[in-house]
């Protein structure tokens, strides 16, 4: 395990119970894609998380019908008043409303400083939907309320992604799952070459979250995903990648705790700073969560 405590920035507690979730009503569901289809609660997470600290946790909008979309964010909020982990709060934005937008924004982030960003999910919309005037014109709002953007993507929309963050480079953007590449058959370009392309960005950070679910649930191998883990590694460089646990879509693939030990191989090699800054000092600074108790009080470390 990690030799220092880990902020998982990226984890999905959900409730169809209580919001609706127009993608998990579907009948054509694999048994092994079925084990999605229930509450997924925090008490969930840590029956999942045996002998695995885990500090803070950043806690993202799932995909509920619209309507449904600020209470959501609200309840995520509400997880943080009863579990001192829950940090951060990532909620949904209609973006492309541009303007219009603005209004929706503000009651986000009024909800209270636990709120850190939004996301408007696009790897199910047109290559160019983020390049919209009214979308881009939402994604410069975002500063000026304190937010940044989750980018959740595929590979072929990367392009039009570059382009999104050089017209907002007062934003800070997150891109979730690495950009979805090829994995499971093994495709690289133009991934490999656009990945860059967004790392020479500086207002953009990668997570290593959701890449084990881009292969082959039952017969995936480390060496499958080591090629483009270190390859967002390598563009990022130390100060921009963190680590996100997925859950609990990573259970489709993987238990949290092998796809933990997975980055761990993987970023073995790295020197103790740089392992310290992907695993939780990365996620403070770039989701601004508050410092560990002990660092705030300035206590030195025993």
């Amino acid at each position: 395990m990690p030799e220092v405590p880990l902020v998982d920035t990226h984890v999905l507690p959900w409730d169809p119970s209580r919001f609706k979730m127009p993608w998990l009503d579907t009948d054509y569901w694999t048994d092994e894609e079925a084990v999605l289809a229930r509450p997924y609660g925090l008490d969930d997470f840590d029956l999942a998380t045996p002998g695995i600290a885990v500090e803070a946790l950043v806690c993202l909008e799932v995909g509920v019908a619209p309507a449904y979309a600020l209470l959501e964010a609200r309840w995520l909020d509400a997880l943080g008043q009863r579990d001192p982990r829950v940090q951060g709060v990532v909620a949904f934005a209609p973006m492309e409303y541009g303007e219009q937008a603005r209004a929706y924004l503000e009651a986000v982030a009024a909800i209270g400083p636990r709120v850190k960003g939004v996301r408007r999910v696009l790897e199910l919309e047109p290559d160019d939907f983020c390049l919209q005037p009214g979308f881009v014109r939402a994604a410069r709002m975002l500063p000026q309320l304190g937010l940044s953007f989750d980018l959740a993507i595929k590979r072929w929309q990367l392009r039009s992604t570059i382009a999104l963050v050089e017209r907002c480079p007062e934003t800070t953007f997150l891109l979730d799952h690495i950009g979805k590449p090829g994995i499971r058959d093994g495709v690289r370009a133009p991934w490999w070459d656009e990945i860059a392309a967004l790392a020479s960005c500086p207002n953009v950070a990668c997570k290593l979250s959701g890449a084990v679910t881009e292969v082959d649930f039952k017969r995936w191998k480390e060496d499958d995903l080591v090629p483009y883990l270190e390859r967002v590694l390598d563009v990022f460089g130390e100060d921009r990648v963190l680590f996100g646990g997925d859950w609990p879509v990573v259970l489709l693939a993987a238990s949290y705790r092998r796809w933990v030990e997975t980055v761990e191989r993987v970023v073995g090699q790295l020197s103790a700073s740089a392992r310290e800054k992907l695993w939780r000092g990365n996620a403070r600074r770039w989701y601004r969560l508050e410092p560990p108790a002990r660092e705030a009080r300035g206590e030195e470390e025993t």
